[in-house]
């Protein structure tokens, strides 16, 4: 068996972030979210991965490489237009081959993997199946009805009336019959070839779709607030270790973890917190769910539910919160009445804020 990961796209609901940086490579925990994939397919087994790449190709097979560090062996298919999943299918072909595949969205986290969804797939003989997750607000997401057997009867891309409250995530599993399904199909109105309108091809052909519901936590992270609730997710999970110094005027509690190199001076430290390698936190104060990325400065700083990338500085700020800040950001503090901040902040920024 073996996978394609769709790591192009353009990640419009994260900028300014993704203008310099592909939206899969943007750290939960200091670890891209794409890695987190391409665990989970390491972990069910799977050891070829094709990755569809688009305009920040060379930035993801900068982080990737040829897949080795995950046990993987990686192949890089390019799409030169986002032009819909089915169409990565297509230009997937060659490597694909007539082996069954995993369909994995690279900006999509999960937590407790993929394994019981490749195993089932294999147990049940299906020519595809969907991942599924019940939400509250299904008229935002397309939506499987489902048979008495769990089997798939139709597809609704964010009906006015939703038939159920299962919404598809973003991993598939596939038979080779999905080859003569996308070439069946016609572009949508949005000029893309549907993913959804391929299994709809099967379905309505008698081929055997298949649901599995997630055992786990899912999200999108294509959003501020769920790269935030991400973040909190995996922090909650951390196992307590410092690596780094401390010294003896400061304050550390909870679920914390200091990375080699990092050093922490006169300050609190409330976890879950992460604390990246080689990052200085002086004279601060770093709340909980808070991911502090590698060679970071704090100094002079409140600091909590916040994601900071590598190589940046936040100095002499009173409150920041609920933020997303690039790599090689600074922020600092200019004169005049304080208050609580809230930023998404892109690459090589410079933020200059009162209080």
């Amino acid at each position: 068996m073996r996978a394609l990961v769709l790591a192009g796209g353009k990640g419009t609901r994260l900028r300014p972030l993704t203008h310099t940086s592909a939206k899969q490579l943007v750290p939960v925990a200091n670890k891209p979210v794409l890695y987190y994939g391409l665990e989970a397919i390491r972990n069910a087994g799977i050891t070829q991965v094709g990755i569809i790449v688009g305009s920040t190709g060379r930035e993801v097979r900068d982080a990737v490489g040829d897949g080795s560090a995950f046990g993987l062996d990686v192949t890089y298919i390019q799409q030169e237009a986002p032009l819909g999943l089915a169409h990565c299918v297509l230009i997937a072909r060659e490597f694909l081959a007539d082996e069954p595949f995993v369909m994995y969205l690279g900006d999509n986290f999960l937590v407790g993997g993929i394994t019981d969804l490749v195993d089932a797939f294999r147990e049940g003989d299906y020519d595809a199946q969907i991942l599924l997750t019940k939400v509250t607000e299904p008229q935002f997401y397309g939506v499987a009805e489902l048979g008495p057997g769990g089997e798939i009867l139709a597809l609704a891309e964010k009906p006015d009336d939703p038939r159920s409250d299962l919404a598809i995530v973003g991993v598939y599993t596939f038979s080779p019959r999905i080859h003569e399904a996308v070439r069946a199909i016609s572009p949508s109105a949005r000029g893309e070839l549907e993913i959804t309108d391929a299994i709809t091809w099967l379905v309505d052909n008698g081929f055997r779709v298949h649901s599995h519901l997630v055992s786990g936590y899912w999200k999108d992270t294509g959003r501020l607030q769920d790269m935030l609730e991400c973040n909190r997710i995996v922090l909650e999970a951390l196992e307590p270790r410092t690596h780094g110094t401390v010294d003896a005027l400061s304050d550390i509690t909870g679920r914390v973890v200091i990375e080699a190199g990092a050093s922490v001076r006169d300050s609190v430290i409330r976890g879950p917190a992460l604390i990246g390698a080689h990052a200085r936190i002086s004279g601060s104060y770093v709340g909980p769910y808070t991911s502090i990325g590698d060679r970071c400065v704090v100094e002079d700083a409140e600091v909590e539910y916040a994601i900071v990338l590598q190589d940046s500085t936040i100095r002499g700020v009173s409150r920041l919160t609920y933020s997303l800040i690039g790599r090689n950001v600074e922020v600092t503090r200019s004169e005049g009445v304080p208050n609580t901040l809230q930023l998404m902040v892109g690459d090589h920024s410079r933020v200059q804020v009162r209080g």
